[in-house]
């Protein structure tokens, strides 16, 4: 028998077949559960009422309370529309319908008082509300006095009645049936150390809140729960991989003493020699290593993973490295074989334009074990490569891919040892050189251990970032002639937020053209890079810019990652209001990593939003990429940081990871604080606990949902 929860939405009055269908398609709602937890986005407090003359453009909402002086209907055909004159007693103000007119003129009749909520526009030096909520003043004055909840809802499900305020009333019918079956999900003991309301008044006050106050503890509430359960789901994993998975034991470093004293290209610091320390702990074991190394642009990971993989060779098995797109497969190829052949070993590089003769080849000397290290891209997925003994698996810039990518990876050594009677997968070293707050990366990365590159190598000077409006090009212009004049070379940056978007590429073609107009030849070089050009089109540009046969280089956020010219000393980003921190970020990564002082220079339009502001003006001020994260969750939120790949290890319903820090640590200390003491949930307290955790066992979800 399904559960109170279960029971299809259909079935609550209100809905009925047809209404459920279009909840099903336009929001994934199918069942009570499902409802009960659409949460209001936001809520109106209509307990304060706003004088006309005080309406101004920093109101996103305003509340009226008045008579309507007269009506008029203006305009013909498609620019018909119902205007009202209203006034406080003091001022006016007009409202506007251009739809639903014919309902509007019978509800809105001239000496009639009424209460109007609606945003505020600015039009021809005065504001005006247009399609604004109104009720007659009276009998409405008690219901408006309260705070409303606001629900997402679409175009289709307001054409059927579920507007905000419908799904307001549903769920109302939904919630007075609904309190008898509402069960708590957390102990006494939890709810008495983390002051938290009950299960059943945080999901009333969540959805119909008496004041500020209400709302606060209901929503701690649900958040603390929600971030609880994430947690200790990521803990149980965690220590699950570490007792169940195998790995291969790498005691043996011969070749990793002889690189370190003979081969090493400059020296290690100190943050680099602290995290190859944990990784050989990791690794000596018989457990499989699953690590994190975060590090900033430039600190040195590449080495640091191949000192790494180095272990694997010691102990006669092979590596593999796998980045996200060809030009950074190609970077990585370069060291790696460089420092490779001062040991005398075998390396390869797989791409997905690696020609079908070569690739036959390549793929029998990696069976046979003749390929000691393989570098490649997505290419490495495929099911024709096979290694003889694969040892470690380094996965850049790792959020690029998603987990059933990197397990394929990691299973091809695993499919090849049928004879073992546990199957021993190789380590796991997965790398990213964007910066990830401490609260995000015990979150997506829970079930890795992490290790940070906290330290840049000696010498680095910091780059000096600017910010720079359009009105100031030609200044910009005669800076960046400058630093060529000094044998320097130049990166313009446009946004090209997907390959498809022909204006974007459009910009870059029109801005390719600016530069060379401006920069003429033969004075002057300037190449072009962009992901919809050919990979031996790619190769040609890359090469003069490297061979400073180019001074100036006009691409797309392709350079990103992995593109090293030690020569390049400016960065220009075009349009800069358009990237994420992050980003911006990772592109000023690509200068810096000469002798010579680099610059970054950030270029906008006039008119920016304060979260840009607020976004350059960080730049500016730090080359900190842990603070940079931190500003980046508070402005934009986890989802936008970490991608899409990863939302199935959040499934957050309610919490914010870029607001909720302070509450997800108390979370995580909760669940660590269970776990370490009652690890099988068999203590009689946390039997509700464990009574919600088998509800959903079979299911991927949030443990704290409704069951």
């Amino acid at each position: 028998m399904p559960t109170f929860f279960e029971t299809k939405v259909e079935f609550l009055k209100g809905i009925g077949p047809q209404k459920a269908q279009i909840l099903n398609k336009e929001l994934g709602i199918f069942n009570f559960g499902d409802l009960i937890q659409h949460y209001p986005f936001r809520y109106e407090d209509r307990t304060i009422f706003h004088k006309i003359a005080d309406v101004n453009e920093t109101h996103v909402f305003v509340q009226l309370k008045g008579r309507v002086k007269y009506v008029n209907l203006l305009g013909d055909g498609n620019k018909k529309r119902f205007v009202a004159y209203f006034t406080d007693g003091k001022d006016e103000i007009e409202l506007i319908w251009f739809r639903g007119i014919p309902w509007v003129s019978q509800l809105v009749k001239a000496n009639g008082e009424y209460i109007v909520y609606g945003r505020p526009s600015f039009f021809h030096e005065t504001f005006s509300l247009a399609h604004p909520e109104i009720e007659p003043l009276g009998a409405t004055l008690e219901k408006f006095a309260a705070f409303q909840p606001v629900y997402s809802t679409t175009e289709k499900l307001k054409n059927f009645g579920l507007d905000s305020k419908g799904f307001s009333k549903v769920m109302k019918s939904l919630l007075e049936q609904a309190m008898q079956h509402i069960r708590e999900t957390l102990p006494a003991t939890l709810t008495i150390d983390y002051s938290l309301r009950s299960k059943k008044e945080a999901l009333y006050g969540i959805h119909f809140p008496k004041s500020q106050a209400d709302l606060d503890q209901s929503l701690h509430r649900l958040k603390f729960e929600e971030l609880f359960y994430n947690q200790l789901k990521i803990i149980q994993l965690k220590s699950s991989t570490k007792a169940q998975i195998r790995g291969l034991t790498f005691r043996q470093i011969p070749l990793v003493n002889e690189f370190y004293k003979s081969h090493l290209p400059f020296p290690l610091t100190n943050a680099q020699k602290r995290v190859i320390r944990e990784m050989y702990d990791d690794m000596k074991t018989g457990k499989q290593m699953n690590r994190l190394l975060q590090g900033d642009v430039g600190s040195g990971k590449t080495i640091v993973a191949f000192i790494v993989m180095l272990m694997a060779l010691d102990n006669q098995s092979q590596a593999c490295l796998m980045a996200p797109t060809e030009i950074l497969a190609d970077q990585h190829f370069v060291n790696i074989e460089a420092w490779a052949a001062t040991l005398g070993l075998k390396t390869a590089k797989l791409k997905g334009s690696t020609k079908k003769s070569e690739r036959k080849l390549l793929l029998e000397r990696l069976q046979s074990g003749e390929i000691h290290l393989l570098v490649g891209t997505h290419a490495l997925l495929e099911d024709t490569v096979q290694f003889k003994n694969l040892g470690i698996c380094v996965i850049d810039e790792q959020h690029r891919f998603g987990v059933a990518q990197r397990s394929r990876l990691w299973q091809k050594r695993a499919s090849l040892n049928v004879s073992e009677t546990v199957p021993t997968y190789p380590h796991i070293l997965v790398m990213t050189a964007t910066p990830i707050p401490r609260t995000l990366a015990m979150t997506f990365y829970g079930d890795l251990e992490v290790s940070v590159i906290d330290e840049m190598p000696a010498g680095r000077i910091p780059i000096k970032t600017v910010h720079r409006l359009e009105s100031q090009r030609l200044a910009v212009f005669g800076f960046l002639k400058q630093e060529i004049a000094l044998g320097r070379q130049v990166y313009i940056v446009y946004p090209l937020i997907e390959e498809s978007e022909k204006s974007d590429l459009q910009d870059l073609v029109n801005g390719y053209e600016s530069f060379c107009r401006e920069f003429p030849r033969p004075q002057y070089q300037v190449c072009m890079l962009h992901g919809r050009m050919k990979s031996a089109e790619k190769d040609v540009e890359m090469q003069r810019f490297l061979k400073n046969e180019a001074q100036i280089m006009v691409a797309t956020t392709v350079i990103e990652v992995g593109v090293n010219v030690p020569n390049a000393s400016v960065m220009v980003v075009q349009n800069a209001e358009r990237f994420g921190l992050a980003q911006l970020h990772q592109l000023r990564g690509r200068v810096g990593r000469g002798a010579a002082q680099s610059y970054c220079i950030l270029m906008t339009g006039n008119k920016l939003s304060h979260d840009t502001r607020e976004k350059l003006s960080t730049m500016v001020r730090t080359n900190n990429g842990f603070e940079i994260a931190e500003a980046d969750l508070k402005l934009r939120g986890p989802g936008d940081l970490m991608g899409t790949q990863q939302s199935g290890v959040l499934d957050l319903l309610i919490a914010d990871l870029g607001k909720d820090q302070e509450l997800l640590k108390q979370a995580r200390q909760a669940a660590q604080h269970l776990f370490d003491n009652d690890q099988y949930l068999q203590h009689p307290e946390n039997k509700l606990i464990k009574a919600q955790i088998e509800s959903h066992r079979k299911e991927t979800v949030n443990w704290s949902r409704i069951s």
